[in-house]
């Protein structure tokens, strides 16, 4: 029994473990789009899309193939009508089958078939490449969040070291108060500055925990409890960003982002639509061939014959005797139903042929169609200058963000530089009881809004040199 327990404590005591593992597990930004890439279910649905542009392909390509139709019927018919095997009328109940067989192939049709296949082959190109784009989105919108979670991260940790600072403070000028060397109201002061700090602490951890929700969110994660991230060394050395002019890194994207590649595939597609319509001018070729016999309960055959008495028809002359008498002898017959077997082999019949269509005049839905078609390829050349015309001025933007952040960064590098001084010469009159509350709270607020000036463009020019650095074929990563 004992033995029991401790198997049971153990037990538990490695789950604790595990669950605490897990629990504290950290996401990179790499594992967050991955994640995101593999269980998002928009991204599933958008392969959806993409397995049916696939199965359209297929079926135009079996379409080149002969098509065989078969039909089977068992029929009764009651009534007089005129059955197809004899040619006859029939009154009675007559049982018929029919069996029929029929294929045919297209041999010409303008190319349409062809172009068809072509068209959707590009189609399919097409569907992948925007299925990527939509992947680009969501890994983006990830990178946005977690840089935005690392912002936040950070913040926290400025404001609870500045309430930290502020803290001591008060607590040195209570006894000071205490003693009688300092005025209450200096006390005041200083625990208003902290009451707003704790204020402006909890705000930022609001936000930090509403952008974790947000993230775990994008990720599809069945809860967001225990969900953190890792925090990334993120460097900001020399000039590291502006190694390219906005012109090359369009040229670069151009080249392989998604929904370029995805507009071009689209305005070709186009082009074979045109090329289909253009078929319906032609004359449309066919070879058809089928086979057919059947059986009919009215088809009947002899079965049995007999002579009857002989009767009196007539009279020969006889030269020199009387007249010869004519008889002729009645034949005698019953019938039965043709066999099922001998009426299939019979009644087998075999056609072929060749069948040419040419269109005259067909209410001009041809050339409704020609020029319905031009219509949606001048629309999808246009469509592709929009793509080109929208990512260069996303990544001009991006450039001129990222460079704007950077000099932002470096001029609040400087201010944060000096504020630090301003307030720690601040801190130390304020000790020496020759600064008073208020010029000391100044200070301090300047060196803090200048550590979240250096912060906020931190991370602003590190998103957007991601952005760049993505645009230009590089994955994701902060490492």
């Amino acid at each position: 029994m004992r033995k029991l327990q401790l198997i049971v404590i153990f037990t538990g005591f490695i789950l604790l473990i595990a669950s605490d593992a897990v629990a504290q597990k950290l996401w990179s930004l790499e594992e967050c789009v991955n994640h995101a890439l593999e269980n998002n279910l928009q991204i599933k649905k958008q392969m959806l899309l993409v397995e049916a542009s696939r199965a359209d392909v297929l079926q135009s390509k079996l379409d080149l193939l002969p098509g065989i139709t078969g039909n089977a019927s068992h029929a009764y018919n009651y009534g007089q009508t005129v059955d197809r095997y004899t040619n006859q009328f029939a009154t009675s109940r007559v049982q018929s089958n029919n069996f029929y067989l029929q294929s045919g192939i297209t041999l010409f049709n303008g190319f349409q078939k062809l172009n068809l296949i072509k068209q959707n082959q590009l189609d399919l190109m097409a569907t992948r490449e925007e299925a990527d784009k939509f992947m680009n989105d969501i890994s983006l919108n990830i990178a946005t969040i977690y840089l935005q979670v690392l912002f936040y991260k950070e913040l926290v940790d400025i404001r609870a070291n500045q309430m930290e600072i502020t803290q001591q403070q008060a607590d040195r000028m209570k006894k000071l108060v205490d003693a009688g060397t300092m005025a209450q109201g200096d006390l005041f002061t200083i625990e208003a500055q902290l009451a707003g700090e704790e204020s402006g602490l909890v705000s930022a951890q609001n936000d930090l925990e509403l952008s974790l929700l947000t993230l775990s969110q994008l990720l599809d994660l069945p809860s967001a409890e225990g969900f953190d991230i890792e925090k990334p060394d993120i460097k900001m050395e020399g000039n590291p960003g502006m190694a390219y002019n906005p012109e090359e890194v369009y040229r670069i994207a151009a080249g392989h982002m998604p929904e370029i590649k995805a507009a071009e595939y689209r305005m070709q597609s186009s082009e074979y639509q045109l090329s289909r319509a253009r078929g319906t001018y032609y004359p449309s070729l066919a070879l058809s061939g089928s086979w057919g016999t059947g059986y009919s309960g009215a088809s009947t055959i002899i079965d049995q014959i007999s002579m009857g008495e002989p009767q009196l028809i007539g009279y020969a002359e006889n030269p020199g005797s009387d007249p010869l008498n004519v008889y002729v002898y009645q034949e005698r017959y019953t019938t039965k139903t043709k066999p099922w077997g001998d009426q299939i082999s019979d009644n087998n019949n075999q056609t072929i042929g060749l069948y040419l269509t040419i269109p005259i005049l067909n209410g001009w839905q041809s050339r409704t169609m020609v020029s319905k078609s031009k219509i949606a390829l001048e629309s999808s050349r246009i469509d592709l200058d929009l793509q080109k015309l929208a990512l260069r001025k996303t990544i001009q933007q991006a450039w001129a963000d990222a460079n704007a952040a950077l000099k932002n960064y470096y001029a609040a590098e400087k201010k944060q530089s000096a504020t630090r001084e301003s307030f720690r010469y601040a801190d130390q009159k304020f000790n020496v009881g020759i600064m008073n509350s208020v010029d000391y709270n100044n200070a301090k607020k300047d060196f803090t809004n200048a550590e979240s000036e250096v912060l906020q463009n931190k991370y602003d020019y590190v998103f957007k040199k991601t952005v760049l650095d993505f645009y230009m074929g590089k994955p994701l990563s902060l490492k």
